[in-house]
């Protein structure tokens, strides 16, 4: 019962905020990903106007954030979103995770640039950027083909210290 309370309540705060993104996720994933190699290193580095400790990751060419993360010890790449209300998977690569979710677990409904879809809730274990290590965090997984690429949403960035766009540079504070 509780988890169905659970879904239900985090479906409505989901909806509530995926409807005026839809139109952005569509332009946000019509660039194509780049090399792993060109991916930001998410790693800590200090500089101006940061503090040890901080992930500062630089926009891309088309001025989005891109950045690995490590989840469960995988690493994954990510588009960082605070438009997205929580961390969205692809199945492709929360099967990576163990995370295999029954098709009775997408309950969740999701509107995104490629249509209203089922998601399925997930709690990864930890989510690491840099030196960065945030447990519990919620997320969705959503089937491949709804999803161009995992979005680190505000399911793991709220709860950071600091969120901060700055001179094309995305600054991640602990």
């Amino acid at each position: 019962m509780s988890k169905l309370l659970f879904s239900t309540a985090f479906a409505a705060l989901l909806l509530t905020a995926a409807v005026p993104e839809i139109r952005a996720l569509a332009d946000r994933f019509a660039t194509p990903a780049p090399e792993p190699d060109a991916v930001a290193a998410a790693a800590p580095r200090p500089s101006g106007g940061t503090r040890l400790g901080d992930v500062v990751v630089p926009a891309d060419a088309s001025g989005h954030f891109r950045l690995d993360a490590r989840v469960g010890g995988v690493r994954l790449g990510f588009l960082a979103d605070t438009g997205a209300t929580t961390v969205a998977l692809r199945a492709g690569d929360a099967a990576k995770l163990g995370i295999r979710p029954a098709p009775t677990d997408y309950v969740v409904p999701v509107t995104t640039a490629n249509g209203r879809v089922m998601a399925a809730p997930a709690t990864l274990d930890a989510v690491e950027v840099g030196a960065i290590r945030i447990a519990a965090v919620e997320a969705l997984v959503l089937p491949d083909a709804a999803l161009a690429g995992n979005l680190l949403g505000m399911s793991f960035l709220g709860r950071l210290g600091r969120v901060e766009v700055s001179g094309g540079r995305l600054v991640l504070s602990p």
